[in-house]
């Protein structure tokens, strides 16, 4: 851990990455986007980690947003994703075993980007419909690929989110439990990777699980200042504000 974090200006950054992925899992789901370059950017040059180290912060952060959004029944529009995302984390699966892993950036950035652009299509157009089932499908297939190769599936199920036209904490309680569960059932992948000799593309390793052990207050508390903020945002704020996060993630994903 001290090779990882070796100064106080290394804890620190590291300590505003937790609060952000807490703050991000309970009240605005687009700042999710910031914490992956941003710890790989601390974690220089031992940034490959990054990933790896991240996916134990999401999963405390989904815990306590599963805790604090437990009496919303908004989770079953999206369990009919779940069988397309596990294609979709096989296929994520197969990728990071077969080409580097910064080929994929682009195509994550890309992909957002025309997700964005066919959600203000269909409001220019008045379309006020959910999207149907092979969409959701396609969105299923494309979550899956995107979060296991750099934990990266936010942004896309923003837009997807978004396109369900449901209330903001509706909105948040579906994201909530849903990465709960790919979350989990990535950290099998994640290990599985490490121990098969595949540690320079992805790695839980003792030194970054002690670490993440001492950024959990820092999520907790994130998590809970953002059950807090988000009561006090506007509908049509949040959704605004969830296309331009969703636009900067998918930018910067470009132009990685």
């Amino acid at each position: 851990m001290i090779d990882l974090l070796p100064t106080p200006w290394h804890w620190a950054n590291a300590i505003g990455i937790a609060f952000v992925v807490g703050a991000a899992k309970t009240g605005v789901p687009g700042l999710g986007f910031l914490a992956v370059p941003w710890l790989a950017w601390v974690l220089a040059p031992n940034s490959l980690l990054s990933v790896g180290a991240l996916l134990p912060l999401l999963i405390c952060a989904d815990i306590m947003a599963v805790w604090l959004y437990r009496k919303n029944p908004a989770v079953h529009h999206l369990w009919k994703l779940l069988p397309w995302v596990l294609i979709g984390m096989a296929a994520g699966t197969a990728l990071i075993l077969a080409l580097p892993q910064e080929r994929f950036n682009a195509a994550i950035g890309g992909t957002v980007m025309v997700m964005i652009a066919v959600h203000l299509w269909r409001k220019w157009r008045k379309r006020n419909d959910p999207p149907g089932h092979a969409v959701g499908a396609g969105v299923g297939i494309i979550a899956g690929t995107t979060t296991t190769l750099a934990n990266a599936a936010g942004p896309v199920m923003n837009v997807y989110l978004l396109a369900q036209r449901m209330p903001k904490e509706d909105f948040i309680a579906a994201g909530a439990w849903f990465f709960f569960t790919v979350n989990l059932m990535k950290l099998p992948i994640y290990i599985g990777l490490s121990e098969f000799g595949h540690g320079t593309k992805l790695m839980i390793t003792g030194q970054t699980l002690l670490m993440d052990a001492c950024l959990v207050p820092a999520v907790v508390l994130g998590s809970l200042v953002g059950r807090r903020i988000i009561p006090l945002i506007p509908q049509r704020t949040f959704e605004a504000v969830m296309l331009i996060l969703a636009a900067a993630a998918a930018v910067g994903l470009l132009l990685k």
